[in-house]
């Protein structure tokens, strides 16, 4: 089913409004992780697995537990690297969005559109 063109006027307006959120655009950035941390993440969730793998056959519950503590530590340590980001991307290249004249926030300039939809039927 075709939109209708202000149904199109409106879509393209939330896309630009989207796209003009700086916070947004670097939170939905999937930038790569290092390699080499990936790696190195992988190598201590196989060496601490061995360790609890060790433990248990040792019957000594210490050294399971240094070696889920070690498994723990690596993969969150893989897991929250930091990101390659682009030049000038981020908290201090960032621009700001530019903002609406009359000071209206984004959801506000979308319920009175809404309410004036309702009222002339077209809903």
């Amino acid at each position: 089913m075709p939109l209708s063109e202000y149904e199109q006027r409106v879509l393209e307006q939330l896309e630009h409004d989207l796209g003009a959120d700086p916070k947004l655009g670097h939170a939905m950035s999937k930038a790569a992780r290092p390699r080499g941390r990936w790696t190195w993440a992988v190598l201590g969730v196989l060496i601490g697995l061995s360790v609890v793998l060790g433990g248990v056959m040792a019957q000594l519950p210490v050294v399971g537990i240094a070696g889920f503590a070690l498994m723990l530590t690596s993969a969150l340590w893989g897991m929250l690297s930091p990101t390659k980001t682009k030049a000038g991307a981020g908290p201090t290249g960032a621009k700001s969005a530019p903002r609406n004249p009359k000071g209206d926030s984004f959801m506000r300039r979308v319920e009175e559109r809404f309410d004036r939809r309702r009222e002339q039927g077209d809903l």
